[in-house]
């Protein structure tokens, strides 16, 4: 599949537009299928560049130069994060181009429990729940599994589901299935956005050149371009978005050092967890009625650990199949899932890991120890030898001091402020132990000894609710107080569930998706009428 040429700044002024979509991620993308597909003029309005659909290179932390990264699909800011009260700056794990961070991804798309939304007396939910119940979210849960490509197996802990089966397992994946099984736990094939299971896995943390592996892109906005309802505009930075009393006037731009303004009757802002509410910040602190625009930051914690399958299990590669839920929500802790990384355990992998962790770390400023670092990532790939890396998503819960940060006279700069709160450092200390039980009698080790926040799942910080005094959308997305701006990035999840979010952002932009288009039609029918 090809995507279709961009516009131009002139040609996007030239046109009348119903929504303008800022971002093209796992939220803008889908969102600006559905819109179009529903006949609603869409644009897009990307950041970064189109790129080179022939393109399969994966994300590259230690490319600083700003253009290398911007023209690679990076995002092209180093992150300055001040964790604990130490300050590092290194490249997250963040994507600016067609399709944003979810074209590295590794394609999991991970249904989350009832429990992550709903309140309830056998568990009962740590905010008192979303807004919204989980039966409300199932059909778009069902439609975004059928527009992504979907497929793994059922797990045997949760509720049944329609995707289809995947490609077979390893003999090496056979053999950790049997052997958690064995130990008392209930794997599963993980759930993987791949149109072809089989060449699809080959992309999984890397951009796929063809249309096997599932994104933003793939499933959002090259649809999207094909139903001729949409254009896409990129390399265009949105730099404010002016408002009035009624609602959104029009957006501010920057292409190529020419500012322009573009006007639609309805705006969906899409940039990423980190970035949205800067916009907002920078646009006079719009919808900051609340004071929580930015704020209630929430990542995930990984455990990341080694298992070796048994002596003789043949391997194809990267365990990509293996998942399990046993933990999920046990003894009345909120932990998380577990799930196979999508990468081994190679020299490679282990040196990237090594730098990101000397990086944040109170040596970073020994710039002259950073090079030595490659004895012993040899040294523990020949000792990790076959082993297959897994990691256990621990969930966060939003703190309001934990938050991103703005710099008016710097506003490209990114940065955010976090404090690992006690009850989550020893609910971790909890999950490693559990973890350590559960795969008792099978070869295991942790990977990292101190907590290790996943910059990619970036969440909450422009979270939705009922009650304007303590959230800055709706239950619908929309920005209070501004009925023609939604938000549908990972920004509006007032908790970070025990998922990745990446199919609950693209169920909730579906479901945002029909809210606007069917306000429209009646906005339509209304005014049909009027002039009868």
């Amino acid at each position: 599949m090809t995507t279709a040429a961009p516009i131009s700044l002139a040609e996007a002024i030239a046109r009348t537009w119903d929504v303008i979509v800022i971002g093209t991620g796992m939220g803008g993308g889908t969102i600006g299928r559905r819109l179009a597909e529903r006949g609603l003029s869409v644009l897009f309005v990307e950041r970064g560049p189109i790129g080179v659909r022939a393109e399969e290179h994966d994300l590259n932390p230690d490319i600083w130069d700003r253009e290398a990264r911007l023209v690679r699909g990076y995002w092209p800011e180093p992150l300055e994060a001040t964790v604990n009260g130490l300050s590092t700056t290194f490249n997250a794990p963040l994507g600016a181009g067609v399709g944003g961070s979810s074209v590295f991804y590794a394609a999991a798309l991970e249904r989350p429990a009832p429990h992550d939304l709903d309140h309830s007396a056998a568990t009962p939910h740590p905010t008192g729940g979303w807004p919204i119940s989980y039966a409300e979210m199932a059909p778009y849960f069902d439609a975004a599994e059928a527009m992504y490509h979907v497929c793994g197996t059922d797990d045997p802990l949760g509720q049944p589901s329609q995707i289809p089966d995947g490609a077979p397992m390893s003999a090496a994946d056979q053999a950790l299935f049997d052997a958690m099984t064995s130990a008392g736990l209930h794997p599963y094939k993980g759930h993987l956005a791949l149109k072809d299971s089989i060449r699809g896995a080959d992309y999984l943390g890397r951009k796929c050149p063809h249309d096997y592996k599932m994104d933003g892109r793939s499933a959002g906005v090259e649809p999207a371009l094909a139903t001729g309802n949409a254009a896409l505009i990129d390399l265009c930075e949105v730099t404010e978005i002016l408002h009035q009393r009624g609602g959104v006037t029009a957006l501010r731009l920057r292409k190529s050092g020419e500012e322009a303004e573009l006007s639609a009757r309805g705006y969906v802002l899409s940039a990423g967890a980190l970035h949205s509410p800067r916009v907002l910040m920078a646009s006079g602190d719009l919808g900051n009625q609340s004071g929580m625009v930015g704020r209630n930051l929430m990542f995930h914690l990984n455990e990341m650990f080694l298992l070796w399958p048994k002596r003789g299990a043949k391997s194809n590669g990267a365990s990509k199949a293996l998942a399990f839920r046993d933990l999920y929500h046990k003894s009345g802790e909120r932990f998380g899932m577990v799930q196979a990384m999508g990468v081994e355990a190679r020299y490679g992998e282990i040196l990237h890991y090594l730098n990101m962790a000397f990086e944040r770390s109170p040596l970073r400023h020994l710039r002259v120890v950073k090079p030595f670092l490659r004895m012993p990532a040899a040294l523990a790939a020949k000792l990790f030898g076959s082993a297959k890396l897994f990691v256990g998503i621990l969930e966060d819960l939003p703190k309001a001091e934990n938050h991103v940060v703005f710099d008016p006279k710097d506003p490209r700069r990114l940065a955010i402020s976090y404090t690992m709160a006690p009850e989550l450092l020893a609910r971790r200390a909890a999950f490693r132990k559990a973890l350590r039980q559960g795969l008792k009698g099978l070869r295991m080790m942790f990977v990292g000894a101190g907590p290790e926040l996943n910059f990619g799942h970036p969440c909450g910080t422009l979270r939705f609710g009922d009650d304007p005094q303590t959230s800055v959308l709706d239950r619908n997305c929309a920005v209070h107080g501004v009925p023609n701006l939604w938000v549908v990035d990972a920004s509006f999840m007032p908790t970070s569930m025990g998922v990745n979010p990446s199919l609950t952002i693209a169920a909730n932009a579906l479901r945002v998706g029909d809210v606007i288009a069917d306000g429209f039609e009646a906005e339509d029918r209304s005014d049909g009428r009027a002039e009868s």
